[in-house]
């Protein structure tokens, strides 16, 4: 399980490793383009949504408790989806294979 760390003093959030990957290059993108986005955070139940401002001006830390995993490219334009809509990035179900 790794963590998404916000702010400072920082703000830690545990996503797993390969969903954590996924969106670190999501966000990544958008800051090298200066682009700023919400980014919503719901527990596993759904029971509770939180939701952050990402911008070039907030400090970020990704920290994995694994190497890098093998990239998904269709799960990644999923992901560069949502955070180009106004609604902002989320995490969405990784497509399976055969899809």
């Amino acid at each position: 399980m790794g963590a998404f760390h916000y702010g400072s003093p920082a703000t830690s959030f545990e996503i797993d490793d390969r969903t954590l990957a996924h969106l670190e290059l999501v966000v990544m993108a958008k800051l090298r383009r200066q682009e700023s986005f919400s980014f919503a955070l719901s527990d596993e139940d759904g029971s509770r949504r939180q939701a952050v401002w990402i911008s070039p001006v907030v400090a970020l830390r990704f920290e994995y408790e694994a190497p890098m995993p093998e990239i998904s490219k269709q799960w990644l334009q999923d992901l560069v989806d949502t955070a180009n809509s106004p609604g902002g990035l989320r995490i969405v179900p990784e497509p399976s294979a055969s899809a």
